[in-house]
């Protein structure tokens, strides 16, 4: 295994012919397609393509939250107009046109089943496989909320939820996504005691995501990363997943305070962009962040983000590049890449 392994962050295009004719045999057609691409481009650590998640009816998220908190107990899709105005107004929210659901009792599993689309994709990987789950402070923040009344507690019993199905996983990483922290750092301290309930029930490798958002291409957070250091340093990950490619090349010397324990993950492509980085380009990334954090600091490479609202075409050769510049840069010559 290469010193720095590359890995993708979740998220795929949707095939156009699943989303014309879907069923599970389809969708289990379309995950090994996804695991396949990146598997022959010589990813190390390959994700499902979260396609399980669609969901044309929200495409913002991409299914990213309703499919986690639509199936709980204590969670109905009923609310009124008045509150639906009020939701559009919420500072954050430009990003959403409807709420995801009402909490109206206390949180439970319901029909939410992890453990089953993840042992259906991992059946289908033959290289190291990782799971994503949004995290407890981002559905939090999405939410309307009639029972807990208290955003914090709220997240902490949507933790307790996720940590219960975590436990079941077998994946060789579980990565939490956390998209809305960085346009809200001094939410910091009850964000990293949520998602920490779910990093401790993870039986793998734990990773945490963060970045500045991904609608339809556009940042939806303004932040920086320095004010997330303290919450960084906070989690009980083996490494994070960062948002780089897209930010200003001088925020990577906010990384020189991460905690040496926690893998640096450096995102080298850029998701918000048609333009395909060259192998060159990816090196000349990792170069430069090594320069700046010292040599040996970054243990992954990786997108900004996920790929969902890229075309496949564009998202493939991103893959692609991923891997070679990752070689490139390790002197790594492989003779039977794709």
């Amino acid at each position: 295994m290469p010193r720095i392994r590359t890995t993708v962050v979740g998220s795929y295009p949707v095939p156009d012919w699943l989303v014309a004719s879907p069923s599970e045999h389809a969708l289990l057609d379309a995950t090994r397609v996804v695991i396949g691409i990146q598997e022959q481009a010589g990813i190390d650590v390959v994700c499902d393509g979260e396609l399980s998640r669609f969901d044309i009816n929200h495409p913002e998220t991409n299914g990213m939250i309703e499919y986690f908190v639509r199936p709980m107990d204590g969670v109905t899709q009923r609310f009124s107009f008045d509150e639906l105005i009020a939701y559009r107004s919420k500072s954050g929210m430009k990003f959403r046109t409807r709420p995801p659901g009402t909490v109206v009792g206390p949180l439970g599993h319901g029909s939410l089943d992890l453990p089953l689309a993840c042992a259906r994709a991992k059946a289908l990987a033959t290289k190291p496989f990782k799971f994503t789950v949004t995290g407890p402070h981002m559905l939090a923040k999405t939410l309307m909320d009639k029972h807990y009344r208290d955003t914090a507690e709220l997240a902490h019993a949507l933790a307790d939820v996720l940590a219960s199905q975590v436990r079941h996983l077998d994946a060789d990483v579980v990565q939490v996504d956390e998209a809305n922290l960085p346009g809200h750092p001094e939410e910091w301290e009850w964000a990293a005691s949520a998602i920490n309930r779910v990093l401790d029930a993870v039986k793998g490798i734990p990773a945490v995501h963060l970045c500045f958002g991904n609608y339809g291409g556009q940042s939806v957070q303004k932040g920086t990363w320095d004010k997330l250091i303290r919450y960084l340093n906070a989690l009980h990950a083996d490494h994070v997943v960062l948002e780089c490619a897209h930010r200003p090349p001088e925020e990577l010397k906010a990384f020189a305070d991460l905690d040496p324990r926690i893998g640096f993950g450096l995102g080298v492509v850029d998701i918000k962009t048609t333009d395909v980085e060259s192998a060159d380009d990816v090196a000349r990334a990792i170069e430069r962040a090594e320069k700046t954090l010292g040599a040996g600091r970054v243990r992954y490479i990786h997108p900004d983000c996920g790929f969902w609202m890229l075309k496949r075409s564009i998202a493939d050769a991103k893959i692609r590049a991923l891997a070679a510049g990752r070689d490139r840069f390790e002197g790594i010559t492989r003779h039977n890449s794709a």
